[in-house]
């Protein structure tokens, strides 16, 4: 009896470990099967995007007017505030006009003296024409008097010019703003002696409504644009592309637009770019010559641009721009991209993307080439329906 129990209790243990084998096994093969991964995606599709570009520009004066003596002199006085605008016509500085004075009193007595002389020579002169032609005085006498007269009036005619060029240098005694704008400091008190079209200036004016800003573009940048508008890439924007906006230095976008007033021809050969000259108002003085600036410049119009988000982009092992898609199948693929810039929080693409492909934005860490996967649209502001939202739980009362 003892061997028959034990048989029977080693035939029950052996019931059990191959129960608990089967059931081990049945576990296995009732395993769920691995979940699809869920990416968001976006389709492409082209649209129509103004190209810009900004480049740094600085500011120069629409017009600028060194103030200069014409005559030598004492300055006797100045009549404008440094730093204030002043009208073109107004008197700046008024340089003692006594010697320039004298000088033209001087010119007119001479005038008044030769056209005094001038009517008994010319009485003289008629009264030997009419002698000579009866052959009563000689012909001597009458070239003579022919000649007196002519010297007479090439007098009168050199006192005209001198009281002119008297009047002149004593109207230049007041120095006077040959345009409207702003002038600068002093350079001279009164009292200084000037000298004609001296070296230093006595001061400067400053236009600076409107002003212009100068903008180098380089030569690279230049040929690639318009390579680009003789393929076809590019449209010319009309009007609008001559119009250009200004970033301050703090940042904030300058109210008004300028306008673009040529294209320089000459390359600078030490930066290799060449000038762009625009033009914009500047009612207010915000803008003061020398000032750094960047100037957004349009391009032109791109009719067919694929935009996609920045996080949709990723980098291979050679440092390639490469996006993941979804195809027809649902299956994931690699694309290489060329990448042109940056437009705010995505980037423009030219080549690697056609129109309709789904580009997947979110869950590209989660999957490979040729991977399955289950597809939700993209939200804007990065959130996205993979991704279900948590019900806030409320807080627990305290006793």
């Amino acid at each position: 009896m003892q061997i028959n129990d034990r048989f029977k209790l080693i035939a029950t243990l052996g019931v059990l470990v191959v129960g608990l084998i089967t059931s081990g096994c049945g576990s296995q093969q009732a395993a769920p099967k691995p979940a699809i991964p869920e990416v968001a995606i976006v389709t492409v599709n082209p649209e129509r995007v103004v190209l810009t570009t900004e480049l740094p520009g600085r500011t120069s004066a629409y017009f600028v007017a060194e103030i200069r003596p014409q005559v030598n002199g004492i300055v006797q006085e100045r009549l404008f505030n440094e730093g204030s605008d002043v009208k073109a016509g107004s008197v700046l500085y008024r340089i003692d006009p006594a010697p320039y004075q004298a000088a033209y009193n001087n010119a007119v007595a001479a005038l008044a003296k030769s056209e005094a002389n001038l009517p008994p020579i010319r009485l003289k002169a008629e009264r030997y024409r009419e002698l000579v032609a009866v052959k009563a005085i000689s012909q001597q006498d009458f070239d003579n008097a022919d000649a007196a007269l002519k010297q007479a009036e090439a007098d009168i005619d050199y006192s005209k010019a001198t009281v002119e060029s008297a009047r002149i240098n004593l109207g230049y005694t007041r120095m006077i703003a040959p345009v409207t704008g702003r002038i600068g400091k002093s350079n001279v008190t009164v009292g200084a002696l000037v000298t004609a079209y001296q070296p230093m200036a006595l001061a400067t004016i400053q236009q600076l409504d409107p002003i212009y800003v100068d903008v180098p573009q380089s030569t690279t940048e230049l040929l690639r644009l318009q390579g680009r508008l003789e393929e076809g890439r590019l449209h010319n924007g009309g009007n609008n592309q001559s119009k250009v906006r200004f970033i301050l230095e703090d940042g904030k976008t300058y109210p008004l637009e300028g306008t673009l007033q040529f294209r320089d021809v000459t390359v600078e050969p030490t930066t290799g770019s060449v000038i762009l000259r625009v033009v914009v108002s500047n009612p207010k003085g915000l803008l003061l010559p020398g000032m750094f600036l960047r100037a957004v410049v349009q391009e032109g119009i791109n009719n067919q641009a694929i935009l996609i988000p920045q996080q949709a982009v990723s980098r291979d092992s050679k440092g390639n721009p490469v996006a993941l898609i979804v195809d027809g199948e649902s299956k994931v693929g690699q694309r290489i991209l060329t990448l042109d810039r940056a437009i705010g929080d995505r980037w423009l693409v030219a080549s690697g993307l056609a129109p309709g492909e789904r580009v997947i934005v979110e869950g590209i860490q989660k999957v490979r080439p040729g991977a399955a996967v289950k597809v939700v649209p993209f939200q804007e502001g990065g959130t996205s329906g993979a991704a279900p939202k948590k019900t806030p739980q409320p807080a627990p009362k305290s006793n």
